[in-house]
């Protein structure tokens, strides 16, 4: 058994994930103890089942109002403790908890902000009318958590509103933490900047942002600290605005992917393509010359012997936009060069260890590409690993 006890407050763009297997409500009765008082589906949660595990679910004042996960075996469950304190209550206090169940295997927390905020309607109706400790709510309640179940894994929200009260109940995605932003990096727009109240930072460095630029050189440019500059590609990169290609130099060497077959039948992705990589939009090129050029990227083969072998200017092709568009897209990637020293070292060759790409490096010393290549093709004690 596990017992996580979170609080996160941010979510996003909503998103469909595992289903919620069932929602019961559960209280401490005076007399009678823990138990569940409404579920949906009926017995999904076994009497003996809660019993096991009650003291997790209605838990100490210690963990009251915060997320509490219990997994088990065949099922994980997801609720949010409430106690109200009032005299008019048997023992002075209320204590009941909403749980979500998942399978035991499920990402849950997507649903953890949902759970909480319907904790605290049923809380809110309990403070205004009594609806879950007097009389008989069960048909009520039973018909509230069929609907929300229902409502929340075909369309990932639902409205609630009984009386004077109302909520609007919408699952959402936690984004995770993206990757660390490096100096050889080239940060591309994939949208339009959104209007929003971006900080100083951002807004200074935006405009050096043109799909060629490295992180270094944007830095060197906008006059902003590199650190800064990653953090700010990093937030760019987080909310979706951004993504992360390799420098663009004619010695890169790519290949297609099996992704590449989509452009062959895909009416949309082929429309969108042939936009990005023209050389102007009056004229575009052709489908098929595209496809040559894609295909035509292999092991051993830089975009330098490409260009040589088409004539790009004649086929309306921009390279640099056809590879941006081909990583982008997943339909090539690209093969790093990592230089090996094998003999005696000088001050660059030092940086040789087969861990650092020549794009890395050319960052980090500041040497040119084709001056470093051209280094590497003379000095034999070097040997390029390619992956």
């Amino acid at each position: 058994m596990h017992l996580d006890i979170v609080e996160r407050k941010h979510c996003f763009t909503s998103i469909k994930d595992r289903p919620i297997r069932c929602i019961f409500f559960c209280e401490f009765h005076h007399t009678a103890g823990p138990k569940i008082s409404c579920q949906v589906p009926t017995n999904y949660i076994s009497k003996e089942l809660f019993d096991s595990i009650s003291v997790y679910i209605i838990t100490k004042a210690e963990l009251q109002r915060s997320t509490i996960t219990v997994t088990l075996e065949d099922h994980k469950i997801l609720g949010f403790p409430i106690k109200i304190d009032n005299k008019k209550y048997a023992r002075n206090a209320f204590h009941f908890n909403l749980c979500f169940v998942c399978d035991s295997d499920a990402r849950t927390v997507q649903y953890e902000h949902v759970v909480t905020k319907f904790s605290e309607y049923l809380m809110a109706m309990e403070i205004e009318s009594g609806f879950l400790s007097t009389g008989n709510p069960g048909d009520k309640l039973t018909s509230i958590l069929r609907r929300v179940l229902d409502d929340l894994n075909t369309k990932g929200e639902c409205a609630l509103v009984e009386g004077p009260i109302a909520t609007h109940l919408k699952v959402c995605r936690i984004r995770s933490d993206p990757s660390v932003v490096l100096d050889h990096q080239v940060p591309v727009f994939i949208k339009e900047l959104p209007p929003h109240q971006w900080d100083l930072t951002t807004q200074q460095v935006t405009p050096y942002i043109d799909g060629f630029n490295h992180v270094a050189r944007i830095a060197a440019l906008s006059d902003v600290d590199n650190n800064l500059v990653k953090a700010c590609v990093q937030n760019l990169v987080y909310y979706g605005v951004v993504a992360l290609v390799p420098l663009f130099q004619y010695g890169n060497i790519y290949c297609s992917t099996p992704k590449l077959r989509s452009l062959a039948h895909d009416n949309e992705l082929q429309k969108r393509c042939l936009n990005y990589v023209a050389r102007t939009h009056r004229q575009l090129p052709n489908l098929r010359d595209v496809f040559r050029m894609y295909t035509g990227m292999s092991r051993g083969t830089t975009i330098k012997d490409l260009c040589m072998r088409f004539n790009l200017a004649n086929l309306r092709i921009n390279e640099r936009k056809l590879v941006q568009f081909g990583v982008l897209e997943g339909l090539i990637q690209r093969i790093q060069k990592y230089p090996v020293l094998v003999g005696d070292s000088s001050e660059l060759q030092k940086t040789f260890t087969g861990i650092n790409s020549v794009d890395e490096i050319c960052c980090a010393t500041g040497v040119g590409a084709q001056q470093l290549e051209d280094r590497l093709e003379r000095d034999h004690n070097v040997v390029l690993l390619c992956k």
